[in-house]
């Protein structure tokens, strides 16, 4: 570009910045689009007839811990809570039978609550050893109920038991409707002695320890303790019907197990709905956004006592992550606005372009080009002697890794084994400068498009810088994990000791070994529960994995692999190796 084409262009760029302002200062002074809107007092929520009941608690409730915030609940049909929420952008709270259309990325939707149907026995079955070893399958109890001599024991263990296997149950339309379709069947073959109330049911399977029965999951639980009714378990599923609780079956050792499995995706999805927070648009001011995350944490309380299961912890934190992305004003942005700032941006980047366009080398473009080819083509994952493992920095077995300077502040990060499995990390979250943290605490989360891992520290100490760097760019923590991805400076506590627990540079090797060949039986367990949805984003034609290999995967399996290659608690195996 010459030096007259350049002056020419910033003239006309100039000229229509000029133009765009007098026009923007004009429509502002005649009030057609107002800079600062004066925010409404009030947030409307629109709610299906059902979460009608569960709306209005969750206002009154919030009301009375924010008193300037004046809630309007409204119940709508179907049809018209879609049109309002796409004209006018309102919160709306509906249940899974209302979230039709609500399925595009227009749309912020976020899980609040479950409703869950479980199967039940006494925990004084004399065939319970065999139900958590075999779990019970689908296809078993649709022939229970065939005909009644087949409803014993032994059709739903495929044995010999001929013990007569009591059904109990209560007439609740979603349960009964949840169950024909978890067996395929219609609600008229389902039959047994049905009870008048969810609690006379209950009553009768702990008093009958050859009795089973199906009900919601708030019937079964304490709701102060959180604990599980005295004298009932849950009747585990066999969901592939092969006769066993397998690895993607086993959920059923405690509560949380449980829930963490319906979250997941490790339960039936005929036995659970979910309700559900929707908006046409991201929250459009703090106001909303504060009760949304209130609704998500503290308001959970709330719905067991309208019938619906609350979240787990790691589940709030995820849906509080989400709305975190959502973009928040303090007031609402007028579109005269908006259109101002993208013309000026793109009027900028077209000015930018232009001036340094002669300085771009031909061989920097080469190499992006390169770049660009090379990401658009599965490449197979490094091994555990291609992986960068630099000698003179510790190790430490959750995969971080922790480096004393000569000043005696440690800097850590992650290493290069774990970045090469997330693929691009999109953000992450760190704790401030001034924080104190404990070897094992959690640290960091590693995010990439939702997704999430948690980390933990290598060491103890007192955090005296974050890589501030890493808000704007987490990639570098792919592209440069053990120089410019490092995540903290931190002042040691207890360094000759904790030390002493990490490992160097070969011992690092030997573990990664291990850890490639433990991560491909893990994901050979992936594969044989879901063979045609992950086959082609985990392995290549050979056979070898492929380079990022959870990145295309669920967050199911990001959960599992937190467990089973993060968290601490499963890694003291590893001493016994060294």
């Amino acid at each position: 570009m010459t030096n007259k084409n350049k002056t020419t262009m910033k003239k006309i760029i100039i000229s229509l910045i000029c133009c765009l302002l007098v026009n923007y200062s004009f429509s502002s002074n005649t009030g057609l689009a107002p800079i600062n809107p004066a925010p409404e007092d009030s947030i409307k929520v629109v709610s299906s007839p059902d979460l009608y009941n569960l709306s209005l608690k969750w206002a009154s409730e919030y009301n009375k811990i924010s008193a300037e915030t004046k809630i309007k609940v409204i119940s709508v049909n179907n049809g018209k809570m879609k049109d309002n929420l796409l004209d006018q952008g309102e919160i709306g709270f509906v249940s899974n039978e209302y979230s039709t259309g609500f399925d595009n990325e227009s749309v912020l939707k976020i899980v609040i609550g479950r409703d869950v149907i479980v199967p039940v026995i006494n925990s004084n079955n004399p065939f319970l050893s065999a139900i958590s070893q075999k779990g019970i399958s689908p296809e078993s109890y649709a022939r229970f109920f065939d005909n009644k001599d087949s409803m014993n024991w032994g059709t739903l263990l495929k044995g010999k038991q001929n013990s007569t296997a009591i059904f109990y149950y209560y007439n609740d339309e979603s349960i009964l409707k949840g169950i024909s379709q978890f067996l395929k069947t219609e609600k008229s073959k389902i039959h047994g002695i049905e009870a008048e109330s969810s609690e006379e049911m209950i009553s009768a399977i702990k008093k009958d320890p050859y009795a089973i029965g199906f009900c919601k999951m708030i019937n079964i639980l304490d709701p102060e303790n959180q604990t599980m009714a005295e004298n009932i378990t849950i009747a585990p599923i066999d969901r592939n019907g092969n006769g066993e609780i397998d690895y993607n079956e086993k959920i059923y050792d405690d509560l949380n197990s449980f829930n963490r499995g319906v979250w997941i995706g490790k339960y039936p999805k005929t036995l659970f709905s979910s309700i559900y927070s929707v908006s046409s648009i991201s929250p459009k001011n703090e106001k909303e956004v504060a009760f949304l995350k209130w609704v998500v944490t503290d308001g959970q309380k709330y719905l067991y006592s309208n019938g619906f299961s609350d979240l787990l912890l790691a589940e709030r934190q995820s849906n509080t992550d989400k709305l975190y992305n959502a973009r928040v004003y303090a007031g609402a942005v007028s579109n005269d606005r908006l259109l101002l700032k993208i013309l000026l941006f793109v009027i900028t980047t077209i000015v930018l372009a232009g001036l340094i366009a002669g300085a771009i080398s031909r061989y920097r473009n080469r190499k992006k080009a390169e770049v660009r080819v090379k990401a658009s083509v599965s490449m197979p994952m490094p091994d555990e002697n291609s992986l960068l493992v630099p000698r003179g920095i510790y190790f430490d077995k959750t995969h971080t890794w922790a480096f004393m300077e000569q000043n005696g502040v440690v800097k850590v990060g992650i290493d290069d084994f774990l970045q090469h499995l997330t693929g691009p990390i999109t953000r992450i979250k760190m704790k401030n400068e001034g924080h104190k943290v404990k070897k094992g605490e959690h640290i960091l989360s590693l995010i990439q498009n939702g997704k999430q891992l948690n980390i933990y520290a290598p060491i103890s100490g007192t955090i005296l810088e974050r890589n501030s760097a890493l808000d704007t760019n987490s990639s570098m923590l792919n592209h440069s994990p053990y120089n410019d991805g490092w995540v903290y400076r931190i002042e040691p506590t207890n360094w000759l000791r904790e030390n002493q627990l990490l490992f160097m540079a070969d011992k690092h090797r030997q573990y990664i070994k291990n850890e490639f060949s433990r991560l491909k039986d893990f994901l050979a367990e992936i594969l044989k529960a879901d063979n045609e949805k992950y086959a082609q984003v985990v392995l290549q034609d050979g056979g070898e994995l492929i380079d990022n290999t959870l990145a295309n995967l669920g967050p199911e399996v990001w959960e599992d692999f937190q467990l089973k290659f993060i968290d601490p608690s499963r890694q003291m195996w590893f001493y016994e190796l060294f």
